[in-house]
């Protein structure tokens, strides 16, 4: 519900902060004192578009901000998390600023965003049952644009007619009726290209396969090739090692052979020699072996030019690969796993289509049958609605008007049925019936919210509910009766009603009054909420006129203890 409105330089307004409270919150004043400004504000807090014409003369820009109170709707919460928008679950502030060029910001919960966001957060149009409840509910000059709404019509008359479930059946079954027919629509318009996209992922497959790539084949191949194409340099590296070590009278094998011998020979004059010469020994078998190992390493060593051309061809058909599908060989093997998997989903592509289109024929067979069983509810509750609806308007001084809930069966299914349901009335016995968006009056939108609200109940979660000009045109009893339905409304929730009626005025939890004041900057309005003896009087003025008598006084003392 809305705990503060805060509005600066818009209109006539000032400076303006109303602290608004749950329950129902009366607004009165004199003719001409800005009712109507107020409400504006609060239209366009609600995502209506603004225009540089409301900002006060001489200011640059207005601004306009309201603090909701979110504790009770998980449902808003979770919107402000799918939009991305910061939120502590219990608070919700909405500030938009209109400038005097024309441009205008939307900031929510300190973010900026747009028009489409504020929208779709605090004042959706209803679409589907339970899915977009507004935060706010709006019927009069300013805003009705849910009660115009068709779809909000079908969601009303559905939730009077408990449907609820079954709704939420057909939708689950809708949803994957529209993914399968997607899928088969897919399915069919590539199968158009089937066999091209074939043809080009077993090129790609083959071309993959010809490699006969393992892990670390990039790597291993550059070594041989270096290997290869060094192999001269390597295999005289290796000779000159050879016979440095092993190849004459002088290298380093013959000359260990002689320190060894020479130092056995004299170990008969010291016993120590033997074991110093150990370490020598060790490194004379440790050449040895090392001289054996590159006789065999020199016979590897391969120079022929065909092994060299072969190793240049496939690092060649690696590099080409590496440009088309990675880096690495992991890369190009980790495409070639992707294009199998699409080729056995082609390959398989007509299994799948025919399984598709089997279910497709289920799904439909279903919809069918639980948008018929909707259809019938639909029917039957239009006549009940329109008779309970007709005899709140009777009450409100609506006599003659006829209220007709038409249900409309259509040829093709869509997310919530087979039916269009729209509000119609007739202003009189002699007239047509007519949708309630050609001919009904802002006053008779209210009241026929009103009267809706009163016979269907207000839903899941608490909302705001803004009533303009709903005691238009009605006067005594008929106000009181307007009075007790505001009052039945509110509980629970928040109810901002603009009344002039005594009558609706001494229902008021809270009662708010809009004063109208000329000083040196020009006009300027005020809002402030009333003690119990200033709400005696406003009562007494709205009953007396400008002129307060002790009669008038009385009169709203009687209205308020009955």
């Amino acid at each position: 519900m809305l705990l503060e409105l805060n509005v600066s330089q818009f209109a006539i307004i000032n400076n303006l902060n109303v602290k608004f409270k749950p329950g129902l919150n009366i607004m009165s004043g004199e003719t001409g004192a800005g009712k109507s400004v107020l409400l504006k504000s609060l239209a366009i807090l609600m995502g209506e578009k603004a225009s540089a014409e409301s900002v006060r003369t001489g200011a640059e820009h207005a601004i306009i901000e309201g603090l909701f109170d979110i504790s009770d709707r998980p449902d808003i919460v979770e919107r402000l998390k799918e939009q991305g928008i910061a939120s502590d679950e219990d608070t919700l502030v909405v500030r938009r600023i209109v400038s005097s060029q024309g441009k205008s910001k939307i900031y929510i919960n300190g973010g900026l965003s747009t028009l489409t966001t504020l929208q779709s957060i605090v004042s959706p149009l209803i679409e589907v049952a339970g899915q977009s409840i507004p935060l706010i509910e709006m019927t009069g000059q300013h805003d009705n644009r849910h009660l115009l709404s068709k779809s909000y019509h079908l969601d009303l008359l559905d939730t009077y007619t408990s449907v609820g479930s079954t709704r939420e059946t057909y939708l689950n079954q809708y949803k994957r009726y529209r993914e399968v027919s997607e899928e088969i629509e897919s399915i069919e318009t590539e199968s158009r290209m089937r066999e091209q996209r074939l043809d080009f992922l077993k090129f790609q497959r083959d071309e993959i396969q010809a490699l006969n790539l393992k892990t670390g084949d990039d790597v291993s191949l550059q070594s041989d090739y270096d290997r290869i194409k060094n192999s001269s340099r390597l295999g005289e590296w290796a000779s000159q090692a050879e016979d440095a070590l092993l190849g004459n009278d002088e290298s380093a094998i013959v000359r260990l052979h002689r320190v060894i011998q020479k130092g056995l020979e004299l170990k008969k004059y010291d016993s120590n020699i033997e074991g110093r010469l150990k370490a020598l020994s060790e490194a004379k078998s440790l050449i040895e072996e090392f001289v054996y190992d590159l006789r065999g390493y020199s016979n590897e060593l391969e120079s022929s030019p065909e092994s060299l051309e072969a190793l240049e061809s496939r690092i060649s058909d690696l590099r080409k690969l590496q440009k088309k599908y990675g880096d690495s060989v992991n890369d190009i093997l980790a495409a070639y796993e992707k294009i199998e998997k699409e080729l056995s989903e082609l390959e398989n592509s007509d299994q799948k289509l025919g399984e598709l289109k089997k279910e497709k024929l289920i799904l439909h067979a279903t919809l069918v049958k639980l948008a018929e069983q909707l259809h019938k509810k639909r029917e039957g509750g239009a006549s009940l609605l329109s008779d309970s609806v007709n005899g709140e308007l009777k009450d409100l001084n609506m006599k003659g008007v006829e209220f007709i809930v038409r249900v409309t069966k259509l040829a093709e299914l869509n997310v919530s049925g087979n039916s269009e349901v729209e509000f119609m009335i007739k202003p009189s016995p002699k007239d047509t019936e007519r949708s309630i968006s050609k001919i009904a009056s802002g006053g008779e939108l209210s009241r026929i919210l009103l009267s809706l609200k009163n016979v269907i109940g207000v839903g899941d979660y608490p909302r705001s509910y803004l009533f303009d000009e709903v005691d238009t045109g009605v006067s005594g009893p008929t106000a009181e009766k307007v009075g007790k339905k505001l009052k039945s409304i509110a509980k629970g929730q928040q109810v901002i009603c603009v009344t002039h009626l005594p009558q609706v005025a001494c229902f008021a939890d809270h009662h708010y009054y809009i004063n109208k004041s000329q000083n040196k900057n020009g006009v300027s309005m005020s809002v402030s909420e009333l003690a119990k003896d200033q709400k005696i009087e406003e009562i007494a003025r709205l009953i007396s006129g400008e002129k307060i008598t002790k009669t008038s006084l009385a009169h709203a003392r009687e209205l308020l203890n009955h």
